[in-house]
């Protein structure tokens, strides 16, 4: 176990979700969550409902070292549950050795913090107690802007790169955090916003999240402004749908 480790929080709701977890050793996320793939050594569970999981809910109580993926289909995954309204969508299987137990759990309360996947390091998960601890101040703002979107209406999407694992003796010193991006699709074009300048792409608009005081409730208002105003440029958010918890 390396402190720079990639570790992968993913988010379980349903009691037959983690059984599959604890009996199978895998455990899904939809690949448009991870357009460049999944780069982690540890998967780790939070269980996100207090119905189905009582006093474990709100926590991160298990984790597990990666053993492999793969990229295949909901309905491949989950043959019983077909037909299902996302059969025909792609999701990575990343399957896993043993469940540890993870004590004490890392928790989510008493003030919630709202997410669907997190990429963090095997030092912040060893030495985290709380969800919050788990984000780099850039990964936590890019959450907030997320939400703030969500709030006004449009369905961005979102997708993590883990830190590298090591760093080569020719490449340069990275100053700038390398974690969360926002990705909205617009009618006529898309817009992305991230901590990483390196993350703008040709042909799209790109909002540069500069790495200052990232707790400030006005620096959230002003990316969310700025994202907004590319969107209108665009045309406006295209219409569509992506569920956070009903994987």
């Amino acid at each position: 176990m390396n402190p720079e480790d990639a570790v992968l929080v993913g988010v379980i709701s349903r009691k037959r979700d983690f059984e599959i977890a604890r009996d199978q050793h895998w455990y899904r996320i939809p690949a448009k969550q991870a357009p460049n793939g999944i780069s982690a050594r540890y998967v780790a569970l939070f269980f996100s409902s207090s119905k189905v999981f009582g006093e474990q809910a709100s926590t991160i109580t298990y984790y597990a070292e990666i053993a492999g993926h793969e990229l295949t289909h909901r309905r491949d995954l989950l043959p019983d549950e077909s037909p299902h309204d996302r059969d025909d969508e792609e999701y990575y299987k990343i399957q896993f050795r043993e469940l540890v137990e993870r004590t004490p759990p890392i928790v989510n309360k008493p003030k919630p913090h709202r997410f669907a996947f997190i990429y963090t390091t095997w030092d912040r998960f060893e030495q985290a107690q709380h969800i919050r601890d788990l984000y780099s101040k850039g990964d936590y703002f890019v959450d907030r802007v997320f939400h703030a979107l969500k709030q006004g209406g449009i369905n961005p999407l979102r997708s993590w790169e883990a830190p590298p694992s090591a760093k080569k003796a020719d490449q340069p010193e990275i100053e700038y955090p390398i974690g969360a991006r926002i990705r909205v699709l617009c009618e006529n074009g898309n817009v992305t916003a991230s901590t990483n300048p390196s993350d703008k792409r040709e042909g799209e608009e790109f909002v540069y999240l500069q790495p200052h005081d990232y707790l400030s409730d006005d620096d959230v208002q002003e990316s969310t402004h700025q994202i907004m105003e590319h969107i209108q440029r665009l045309g406006g958010a295209k219409m569509i749908d992506i569920p956070v918890e009903l994987y």
